[in-house]
């Protein structure tokens, strides 16, 4: 695998004026800590991980990041990058959820994508048909 620089990593959006970009100034080894330290349920902190979501941090990082972020409409811009593509279907089970899991499945130039996709899909029509 040939690594790329950092000034070769994928352009990122603005950033979110709404959001702490305290956790940006972290180590990675700090950064994922206080991730991987936040509670399963509600914890607040959507913003200041979105920030993490678009930043040039490590893929690993910004996945797990996406990972903790409770609201996925916040994913939803992001759901052309290949990681957190695969985090965002993941988190959305609801039937209103199934017409823009079938829209990512059409739109998506990532396998992995499409097939998380795809599979969450079937959990929503499977729960659907209950």
């Amino acid at each position: 695998m040939v690594k790329r620089p950092p000034q070769h990593r994928r352009p990122v959006a603005g950033p979110d004026p709404g959001a702490d970009h305290t956790l940006l100034r972290l180590t990675d080894d700090e950064l994922l800590f206080h991730i991987e330290s936040l509670p399963e349920g509600s914890h607040g902190e959507d913003h200041s991980l979105m920030a993490v979501v678009r930043s040039d941090r490590h893929f690993f990082i910004r996945q797990e990041a996406a990972k903790r972020v409770r609201d996925p409409e916040l994913l939803k811009a992001h759901a052309a990058d290949r990681h957190i593509g695969q985090i965002l279907v993941r988190v959305m089970g609801r039937a209103e959820d199934a017409d823009y899991l079938r829209k990512l499945m059409a739109e998506t130039r990532y396998l992995e994508v499409r097939k998380a996709a795809e599979a969450q899909l079937r959990r929503v029509e499977a729960r659907r048909k209950r």
